[in-house]
Protein backbone atom coordinates (compact mmCIF):
# COMPACT_ATOMS: atom_id res chain seq x y z
CA UNK A 1 0.00 0.00 0.00
CA UNK A 2 0.99 3.54 -0.45
CA UNK A 3 3.08 5.53 2.34
CA UNK A 4 0.88 6.77 5.07
CA UNK A 5 0.93 10.09 6.70
CA UNK A 6 1.46 9.12 10.40
CA UNK A 7 -0.15 10.67 13.46
CA UNK A 8 1.67 11.01 16.68
CA UNK A 9 -0.78 10.88 19.30
CA UNK A 10 0.24 11.19 23.22
CA UNK A 11 0.90 7.56 23.96
CA UNK A 12 3.76 7.88 21.78
CA UNK A 13 4.67 11.33 22.49
CA UNK A 14 7.54 10.14 24.88
CA UNK A 15 9.36 6.80 23.13
CA UNK A 16 8.67 3.98 25.18
CA UNK A 17 12.05 3.03 26.58
CA UNK A 18 11.39 -0.50 26.33
CA UNK A 19 10.45 -1.57 29.72
CA UNK A 20 7.08 -2.13 29.78
CA UNK A 21 6.91 -3.99 26.36
CA UNK A 22 10.04 -5.80 27.92
CA UNK A 23 7.96 -6.87 30.75
CA UNK A 24 4.49 -7.62 29.26
CA UNK A 25 5.99 -9.21 25.97
CA UNK A 26 9.29 -10.42 27.09
CA UNK A 27 8.56 -13.36 28.84
CA UNK A 28 7.46 -15.28 25.29
CA UNK A 29 10.03 -17.67 24.23
CA UNK A 30 11.06 -15.49 20.87
CA UNK A 31 13.44 -18.20 18.78
CA UNK A 32 16.57 -17.59 16.94
CA UNK A 33 16.70 -18.65 12.96
CA UNK A 34 13.13 -17.44 12.71
CA UNK A 35 11.20 -14.60 10.29
CA UNK A 36 9.14 -12.05 12.74
CA UNK A 37 5.97 -10.45 10.70
CA UNK A 38 4.89 -7.81 12.37
CA UNK A 39 2.06 -5.16 11.64
CA UNK A 40 2.92 -1.54 11.67
CA UNK A 41 0.34 0.71 12.02
CA UNK A 42 -2.04 2.23 9.18
CA UNK A 43 -1.56 5.82 10.06
CA UNK A 44 -2.01 6.17 13.34
CA UNK A 45 1.37 5.31 15.42
CA UNK A 46 -0.63 4.34 18.61
CA UNK A 47 -1.69 1.52 16.63
CA UNK A 48 1.51 -0.49 17.35
CA UNK A 49 1.45 -3.06 19.96
CA UNK A 50 4.00 -3.99 22.66
CA UNK A 51 5.07 -7.42 21.11
CA UNK A 52 5.94 -5.72 17.92
CA UNK A 53 8.19 -3.02 19.69
CA UNK A 54 9.61 -5.88 21.68
CA UNK A 55 10.34 -7.68 19.00
CA UNK A 56 11.49 -4.86 16.83
CA UNK A 57 14.19 -3.80 19.54
CA UNK A 58 15.47 -6.91 19.73
CA UNK A 59 15.63 -8.69 16.07
CA UNK A 60 19.49 -8.43 14.18
CA UNK A 61 18.08 -6.59 11.15
CA UNK A 62 14.33 -5.62 9.63
CA UNK A 63 13.16 -6.54 6.40
CA UNK A 64 11.47 -3.73 4.61
CA UNK A 65 9.30 -1.65 1.96
CA UNK A 66 11.11 1.55 2.21
CA UNK A 67 14.03 1.85 4.34
CA UNK A 68 13.91 5.67 4.95
CA UNK A 69 9.92 5.21 5.89
CA UNK A 70 10.94 2.52 8.36
CA UNK A 71 13.67 4.44 10.02
CA UNK A 72 11.30 7.14 10.60
CA UNK A 73 8.85 4.95 11.88
CA UNK A 74 11.42 3.33 14.67
CA UNK A 75 12.65 6.50 15.38
CA UNK A 76 9.12 7.73 16.31
CA UNK A 77 9.41 4.69 18.80
CA UNK A 78 13.32 5.32 20.16
CA UNK A 79 14.29 2.12 17.89
CA UNK A 80 17.20 1.64 15.91
CA UNK A 81 18.27 -1.46 13.62
CA UNK A 82 19.87 -2.67 10.84
CA UNK A 83 17.00 -2.04 7.46
CA UNK A 84 17.46 -4.32 4.52
CA UNK A 85 15.38 -2.98 1.46
CA UNK A 86 13.11 -5.89 0.23
CA UNK A 87 9.78 -4.93 -1.83
CA UNK A 88 7.87 -6.03 -4.78
CA UNK A 89 10.47 -5.61 -7.74
CA UNK A 90 13.53 -7.73 -5.41
CA UNK A 91 11.73 -9.58 -2.61
CA UNK A 92 12.84 -13.16 -4.77
CA UNK A 93 16.30 -12.26 -5.26
CA UNK A 94 16.51 -10.51 -1.65
CA UNK A 95 14.95 -14.13 -0.03
CA UNK A 96 17.98 -16.62 0.02
CA UNK A 97 20.14 -14.28 1.81
CA UNK A 98 17.39 -13.57 4.77
CA UNK A 99 16.94 -17.30 4.50
CA UNK A 100 20.99 -17.79 4.93
CA UNK A 101 21.17 -15.19 7.66
CA UNK A 102 18.24 -17.08 9.61
CA UNK A 103 20.18 -20.26 8.76
CA UNK A 104 23.10 -18.87 11.52
CA UNK A 105 20.93 -18.09 13.98
CA UNK A 106 19.75 -14.60 13.64
CA UNK A 107 16.43 -12.85 14.10
CA UNK A 108 15.21 -11.23 11.39
CA UNK A 109 11.91 -8.47 11.70
CA UNK A 110 9.32 -8.34 7.93
CA UNK A 111 7.60 -5.20 7.73
CA UNK A 112 5.94 -3.25 5.29
CA UNK A 113 5.40 0.34 5.07
CA UNK A 114 1.84 0.10 6.77
CA UNK A 115 0.03 -2.41 8.09
CA UNK A 116 0.39 -6.62 7.78
CA UNK A 117 3.21 -7.72 5.30
CA UNK A 118 1.96 -10.09 2.75
CA UNK A 119 -1.75 -8.99 2.99
CA UNK A 120 -1.61 -6.81 -0.24
CA UNK A 121 1.86 -5.94 0.90
CA UNK A 122 5.22 -7.53 0.08
CA UNK A 123 6.46 -10.09 2.75
CA UNK A 124 4.26 -13.38 1.10
CA UNK A 125 7.26 -14.64 -1.25
CA UNK A 126 10.20 -14.43 1.60
CA UNK A 127 8.02 -16.36 3.81
CA UNK A 128 7.41 -18.78 0.97
CA UNK A 129 11.24 -19.00 0.60
CA UNK A 130 11.77 -19.39 4.66
CA UNK A 131 8.86 -22.28 4.90
CA UNK A 132 10.96 -24.28 2.44
CA UNK A 133 14.20 -23.77 4.07
CA UNK A 134 12.07 -25.48 7.16
CA UNK A 135 12.83 -22.41 9.01
CA UNK A 136 10.30 -20.89 11.70
CA UNK A 137 7.85 -18.01 11.02
CA UNK A 138 6.29 -16.19 13.56
CA UNK A 139 3.21 -13.40 13.11
CA UNK A 140 3.06 -10.48 15.60
CA UNK A 141 -0.29 -9.18 14.93
CA UNK A 142 -1.66 -6.12 14.42
CA UNK A 143 -2.74 -3.14 12.44
CA UNK A 144 -4.69 -3.91 8.89
CA UNK A 145 -6.87 -2.02 6.90
CA UNK A 146 -8.73 -5.16 5.84
CA UNK A 147 -9.87 -6.17 9.81
CA UNK A 148 -9.90 -2.72 10.79
CA UNK A 149 -13.30 -1.95 8.09
CA UNK A 150 -14.72 -5.62 8.50
CA UNK A 151 -15.05 -5.01 12.66
CA UNK A 152 -17.37 -2.55 11.74
CA UNK A 153 -19.19 -3.45 8.41
CA UNK A 154 -22.17 -5.60 10.58
CA UNK A 155 -21.71 -8.17 8.31
CA UNK A 156 -23.02 -11.02 10.85
CA UNK A 157 -23.28 -14.43 8.32
CA UNK A 158 -22.04 -15.29 4.93
CA UNK A 159 -18.42 -15.71 4.26
CA UNK A 160 -16.24 -13.09 2.91
CA UNK A 161 -13.25 -13.08 0.19
CA UNK A 162 -10.55 -10.73 0.55
CA UNK A 163 -9.58 -9.55 -3.13
CA UNK A 164 -7.16 -6.95 -2.33
CA UNK A 165 -6.16 -4.61 -5.55
CA UNK A 166 -7.74 -5.25 -8.81
CA UNK A 167 -5.54 -5.07 -11.89
CA UNK A 168 -4.99 -1.46 -12.18
CA UNK A 169 -6.17 -0.98 -15.79
CA UNK A 170 -7.00 -2.73 -18.92
CA UNK A 171 -8.65 -6.45 -20.05
CA UNK A 172 -7.12 -7.70 -16.75
CA UNK A 173 -8.95 -5.18 -14.72
CA UNK A 174 -12.10 -6.10 -16.85
CA UNK A 175 -11.39 -9.93 -16.54
CA UNK A 176 -11.33 -9.91 -12.37
CA UNK A 177 -14.00 -7.42 -11.75
CA UNK A 178 -16.52 -9.49 -14.01
CA UNK A 179 -15.37 -12.89 -12.06
CA UNK A 180 -15.70 -10.85 -8.48
CA UNK A 181 -18.95 -8.85 -9.25
CA UNK A 182 -20.33 -12.55 -9.30
CA UNK A 183 -19.41 -13.75 -6.72
CA UNK A 184 -22.60 -14.63 -3.32
CA UNK A 185 -19.40 -13.88 -0.86
CA UNK A 186 -18.73 -10.62 0.93
CA UNK A 187 -15.47 -9.06 -1.13
CA UNK A 188 -12.87 -6.62 0.77
CA UNK A 189 -11.22 -4.36 -1.76
CA UNK A 190 -8.66 -1.94 -1.55
CA UNK A 191 -8.17 1.05 -4.06
CA UNK A 192 -5.97 3.85 -4.45
CA UNK A 193 -7.38 7.64 -5.01
CA UNK A 194 -6.65 8.30 -8.40
CA UNK A 195 -8.55 4.62 -9.58
CA UNK A 196 -11.62 5.35 -6.88
CA UNK A 197 -13.97 6.92 -9.49
CA UNK A 198 -13.53 4.22 -11.60
CA UNK A 199 -13.94 1.54 -9.26
CA UNK A 200 -16.85 3.85 -7.62
CA UNK A 201 -18.37 3.26 -11.90
CA UNK A 202 -17.84 -0.47 -12.07
CA UNK A 203 -19.45 -0.83 -8.10
CA UNK A 204 -22.54 0.71 -9.84
CA UNK A 205 -23.66 -2.16 -11.50
CA UNK A 206 -24.28 -4.15 -8.07
CA UNK A 207 -27.19 -1.38 -7.78
CA UNK A 208 -28.81 -1.67 -4.14
CA UNK A 209 -25.96 -4.42 -2.97
CA UNK A 210 -24.71 -2.37 0.64
CA UNK A 211 -20.99 -1.75 0.54
CA UNK A 212 -18.85 -0.13 3.48
CA UNK A 213 -16.30 2.35 2.58
CA UNK A 214 -13.26 3.35 4.40
CA UNK A 215 -11.25 6.55 3.60
CA UNK A 216 -8.03 7.25 5.89
CA UNK A 217 -8.82 4.47 8.38
CA UNK A 218 -7.60 5.35 12.03
CA UNK A 219 -6.21 9.13 10.41
CA UNK A 220 -7.69 12.59 11.47
CA UNK A 221 -9.71 12.57 8.39
CA UNK A 222 -11.42 9.21 8.67
CA UNK A 223 -14.34 8.34 6.73
CA UNK A 224 -16.88 5.21 6.88
CA UNK A 225 -20.08 4.82 5.50
CA UNK A 226 -22.21 2.11 4.24
CA UNK A 227 -24.65 2.83 1.13
CA UNK A 228 -26.08 0.61 -1.68
CA UNK A 229 -22.94 0.34 -4.26
CA UNK A 230 -25.04 2.52 -6.82
CA UNK A 231 -24.76 5.48 -4.35
CA UNK A 232 -20.71 5.36 -4.28
CA UNK A 233 -20.09 7.86 -7.37
CA UNK A 234 -22.62 10.45 -5.86
CA UNK A 235 -21.27 9.94 -2.34
CA UNK A 236 -17.77 10.61 -4.18
CA UNK A 237 -19.04 13.76 -5.43
CA UNK A 238 -20.77 15.03 -3.01
CA UNK A 239 -17.19 16.47 -1.54
CA UNK A 240 -14.07 16.54 -3.45
CA UNK A 241 -12.14 15.43 0.09
CA UNK A 242 -13.56 12.16 0.00
CA UNK A 243 -11.13 11.64 -3.57
CA UNK A 244 -8.69 11.64 -1.18
CA UNK A 245 -6.75 9.28 0.42
CA UNK A 246 -6.25 5.73 0.76
CA UNK A 247 -9.42 3.45 0.21
CA UNK A 248 -10.55 0.39 1.80
CA UNK A 249 -13.97 -1.31 0.89
CA UNK A 250 -16.13 -4.02 2.26
CA UNK A 251 -19.16 -5.30 0.10
CA UNK A 252 -21.43 -6.89 1.70
CA UNK A 253 -22.51 -10.49 0.64
CA UNK A 254 -25.13 -11.14 -2.44
CA UNK A 255 -27.81 -11.98 0.76
CA UNK A 256 -27.90 -8.91 2.09
CA UNK A 257 -29.62 -7.14 -0.88
CA UNK A 258 -33.02 -6.38 0.03
CA UNK A 259 -35.65 -8.15 -1.64
CA UNK A 260 -37.52 -5.66 -4.32
CA UNK A 261 -41.04 -4.87 -3.63
CA UNK A 262 -41.78 -6.90 -0.38
CA UNK A 263 -44.28 -5.67 2.23
CA UNK A 264 -42.61 -2.78 4.47
CA UNK A 265 -39.92 -1.99 2.28
CA UNK A 266 -40.68 1.45 3.27
CA UNK A 267 -39.40 0.60 6.63
CA UNK A 268 -36.62 -1.52 5.99
CA UNK A 269 -35.67 1.24 3.97
CA UNK A 270 -35.84 3.69 6.85
CA UNK A 271 -33.77 1.94 9.26
CA UNK A 272 -31.47 0.82 6.67
CA UNK A 273 -29.77 4.59 6.97
CA UNK A 274 -26.57 5.44 8.58
CA UNK A 275 -27.57 7.22 11.57
CA UNK A 276 -26.11 10.32 10.79
CA UNK A 277 -28.17 10.56 7.14
CA UNK A 278 -31.56 9.15 9.02
CA UNK A 279 -30.68 12.17 11.63
CA UNK A 280 -30.64 14.55 8.70
CA UNK A 281 -33.19 13.33 6.77
CA UNK A 282 -35.73 13.72 9.71
CA UNK A 283 -34.32 17.25 10.58
CA UNK A 284 -35.15 18.82 6.81
CA UNK A 285 -38.65 16.60 6.70
CA UNK A 286 -39.43 18.93 9.76
CA UNK A 287 -39.39 21.98 7.38
CA UNK A 288 -39.33 20.66 3.31
CA UNK A 289 -41.56 18.72 1.13
CA UNK A 290 -40.05 14.92 0.75
CA UNK A 291 -38.54 15.57 -2.86
CA UNK A 292 -36.75 18.50 -1.14
CA UNK A 293 -35.56 16.83 1.72
CA UNK A 294 -34.36 13.81 -0.25
CA UNK A 295 -32.42 16.37 -2.68
CA UNK A 296 -30.56 17.89 0.15
CA UNK A 297 -29.82 14.90 2.59
CA UNK A 298 -28.44 13.34 -0.52
CA UNK A 299 -25.85 16.46 -0.73
CA UNK A 300 -25.48 16.67 2.52
CA UNK A 301 -24.78 12.89 3.40
CA UNK A 302 -23.93 11.04 -0.04
CA UNK A 303 -26.74 8.96 0.28
CA UNK A 304 -28.46 7.79 -3.37
CA UNK A 305 -31.31 10.54 -3.36
CA UNK A 306 -33.47 7.27 -4.34
CA UNK A 307 -32.87 5.82 -1.36
CA UNK A 308 -33.30 8.96 1.14
CA UNK A 309 -37.05 9.88 -1.11
CA UNK A 310 -37.91 5.83 -0.11
CA UNK A 311 -37.09 6.51 3.50
CA UNK A 312 -39.14 9.70 3.32
CA UNK A 313 -41.89 8.31 2.44
CA UNK A 314 -41.73 5.80 4.93
CA UNK A 315 -40.96 8.50 7.98
CA UNK A 316 -43.25 11.14 6.70
CA UNK A 317 -46.44 11.20 8.98
CA UNK A 318 -49.84 10.83 6.72
CA UNK A 319 -51.18 13.84 8.47
CA UNK A 320 -48.30 15.71 6.42
CA UNK A 321 -48.77 14.32 3.09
Amino acid sequence: MNTPHLLVSAATGSPDDGGLAARLAGSQDYPAGALYIVATPIGNLADITLRALHVLRTVDAVACEDTRHTARLLQAYGLHAELLAVHEHNESRMAPSIVERLRRGERIACVSDAGTPGISDPGARLCAAVRAAGLRLIPVPGASSLTALLSVAGIAEGAVTVVGFLPARGAARERAWRHWCQADTGLVLLEAPHRIEALAAELSALGERPVTLGRELTKQFEDIVTLPCAGVIDWLAADPHRRRGEFTLVIHPRSTVPPPGQPGDEDAASTALPAEAQRVLSLLLDELPVKSAARLASAITGVPKGVLYQAALALRAPSHD
